[in-house]
């Protein structure tokens, strides 16, 4: 029978679980929905002791699953708990299955271990185990126990760890796989080409999380599921199957009374002008009361959309409040010129990397805003490349070339170029693809990185962003953190060297250019 099949016959059992004959509960038992909803017993949230009942969430879940499947959620919502009482049923009654789950440190390995799974194994209904018994069914006994994991004397196991390479899997689950890709992109690095490579196409692998930003495995995934999702693409058993499971599913989010302030106002109208979503006014009390205590956190523990989940402020990022101002205010529109006034000149600025990626910004200033119409970023190509993508991109959008800004380096020598700096180069004439390519640039002032980032938080307010062409540059730009000391726990004061470096740097030399273009302070050796 089919999953919902099993369901059906499942849930009938469970409504009537009073009633059953001897006969009807021993075919009870062959259901795995069954006895997840009446063998184990878990802690509440108070550490009582508390039959498991899967909550709306995870019986959504559990009729739509995949085999690979990824998970985006608001918190407390249960899903490794969920997987661990599952993945533990199919090891007690499946000979020779092997089970794994990964989270980000070791503590929580420990936790998850200790709380939910052996908690849950030790304390199984004991009404069951006899009836289990009455036909023949023996519960397996674990025969090891240590290292977070138990081995059972049918062949399965079950082990919960911060990594896993070898054996072979048939259910992995990885536990908030967003913080694991942000803080330790290594590790998840080691998940993706390791641990996923132990799980066969067709066995189980289930990733869930809480959004962390727009960067790394679990976004990318995310972003590719749901597409998938959305355009009816036939999933292969290779596919991840997209899973959004939001706050205001869960009615206990709600307050009998509360105040709402204007700008949530205004939230929930939107949500409900451009999503459908109409929350009840004990929502909205909810809501606003979660929001004065987590503010702009709201949207990564508590998110109403998919789109707005990877929207929060980033932690350790540099920009968080000056994009939580920015979505705010709606200033990332499509198609920016048809609905701005698109006279004026464009100006560029480059991040000119020799050996390494180079960042390209196209934008116009409109008053004092920067509307900001193009983003480019590549590697591996020389100067020549660069200033024909400037060129042809002007060319092909009819925008009036302005000002050209390059960074301090420009003015470096280089052996091989008989002595030249880039600048001199580029304003001679340098070959490419058979033909000879010049530009002028202006020099963008030198100054502190912090000095830099901090110019940047200046700007960016008062920027507007064309959505589609500046995609991949908005995403360096709220990315852009401190890096992490995994020793202290804590954020270095300094910026992590990541993929996401060369566009804010880039953005970094706009910002100078523009709070020091009316002040006459761009070096007049870099001009034309």
């Amino acid at each position: 029978m089919e999953v919902s099949d099993n369901h059906k016959a499942a849930t009938d059992y469970i409504n009537r679980l009073d009633s059953l004959t001897d006969e009807e509960l021993a075919d009870a038992m062959s259901y795995k929905w069954f006895r997840i909803n009446c063998l184990y017993f878990i802690k509440d949230k108070f550490g009582k002791k508390t039959l498991f009942k899967p909550n709306v969430e995870q019986e959504t879940f559990y009729l739509n699953q995949h085999c690979r499947d990824i998970i985006l959620k608001a918190r407390q919502l249960g899903f490794t708990t969920f997987k661990m009482i599952s993945d533990l049923d199919d090891c007690l009654f499946t000979v020779d299955f092997s089970a794994g789950c990964i989270c980000h440190n070791l503590e929580d390995a420990k936790d998850i271990f200790r709380n939910k799974i052996k908690y849950a194994y030790q304390n199984i209904n004991e009404d069951f185990i006899h009836v289990l018994s009455s036909i023949g069914f023996d519960l397996p006994l674990p025969v090891n126990d240590k290292d977070n994991g138990y081995v059972f004397n049918n062949g399965s196991s079950i082990k919960v760890s911060v990594s896993y390479r070898g054996g072979t899997l048939q259910s992995l689950h990885v536990s908030e796989f967003g913080k694991i890709c942000k803080k330790f992109p290594d590790k998840a690095k080691e998940i993706v080409t390791g641990a996923f490579e132990a799980v066969a196409a067709g066995s189980v692998i289930t990733i869930e999380s809480t959004a962390e930003g727009k960067e790394g495995y679990f976004y990318d995934y995310c972003k590719e599921a749901k597409k998938s999702g959305e355009i009816g693409r036939a999933l292969t058993l290779l596919d991840f199957k997209f899973h959004f499971f939001s706050w205001w599913l869960r009615p206990e989010y709600s307050l009998s009374f509360g105040v709402i302030p204007q700008s949530l106002d205004r939230y929930f109208s939107e949500l409900k002008a451009k999503h459908g979503i109409d929350l009840t006014i004990e929502q909205q009390y909810w809501y606003s009361a979660k929001w004065k205590v987590l503010g702009d956190d709201m949207k990564r523990e508590y998110p109403s959309t998919p789109e707005e989940a990877f929207e929060q402020s980033i932690e350790g990022a540099y920009y968080a409040n000056q994009f939580s101002l920015i979505y705010k205010d709606g200033r990332i529109v499509e198609d920016l010129e048809v609905h701005f006034d698109n006279i004026g000149d464009v100006n560029t600025v480059c991040d000119i990397g020799i050996g390494d990626s180079t960042a390209l910004w196209f934008y116009r200033m409109v008053g004092d805003e920067p509307h900001v119409l193009h983003y480019y970023e590549n590697s591996g190509e020389s100067l020549g490349h660069y200033i024909k993508y400037i060129q042809d991109m002007l060319t092909k959008k009819g925008w009036d070339n302005g000002i050209n800004y390059g960074p301090h380096d420009m003015n470096n020598r280089e052996f091989a170029s008989k002595g030249k700096t880039r600048l001199e180069m580029a304003r001679e004439g340098v070959e490419y693809e058979g033909k000879t390519y010049r530009m002028k640039f202006k020099i963008v002032p030198k100054l502190s990185v912090d000095d830099g980032i901090q110019a940047v938080r200046q700007i960016l307010p008062k920027c507007v962003f064309d959505r589609v062409e500046t995609e991949d540059g908005v995403k360096c730009l709220e990315s852009y953190r401190k890096e992490w000391n995994d020793k202290l726990g804590c954020w270095r004061d300094r910026p992590l060297h990541d993929w996401a470096s060369h566009g804010a740097d880039g953005f970094r030399y706009l910002s100078i250019a523009e709070s020091k273009r009316n002040s006459g302070r761009i070096a007049h050796r870099s001009a034309y």
